[in-house]
């Protein structure tokens, strides 16, 4: 099972960090141990560091309204977004 880092933007940091959508929506899909992370630096970059399952399923999720509401709801930049995978 590969671990992947994500790291972004958000428009608020200490609402996405209460925000329990990620879990929610996440883990039925198959991504455990899901940590997140602040940037000391940039008061609004933040990160994501998981374990996934199916990498095709976590990439075909992310095409999805679901996924797209749930990046809203926490004030995610998509635009911003980068995704690392372990290698």
């Amino acid at each position: 099972m590969p671990t992947i880092m994500v790291h972004h933007n958000v428009k608020d940091t200490k609402h996405w960090l209460a925000s329990l959508i990620r879990k929610q929506v996440l883990e039925p899909i198959g991504v455990t141990n899901i940590r997140t992370f602040t940037d000391p630096q940039t008061s609004n970059r933040v990160g994501l560091v998981m374990d996934v399952a199916d990498m095709e399923k976590l990439t075909a999720f992310m095409q999805t309204k679901a996924a797209a509401d749930a990046m809203a709801n926490d004030g995610v930049l998509p635009e911003t977004m980068v995704f690392l995978v372990q290698s």
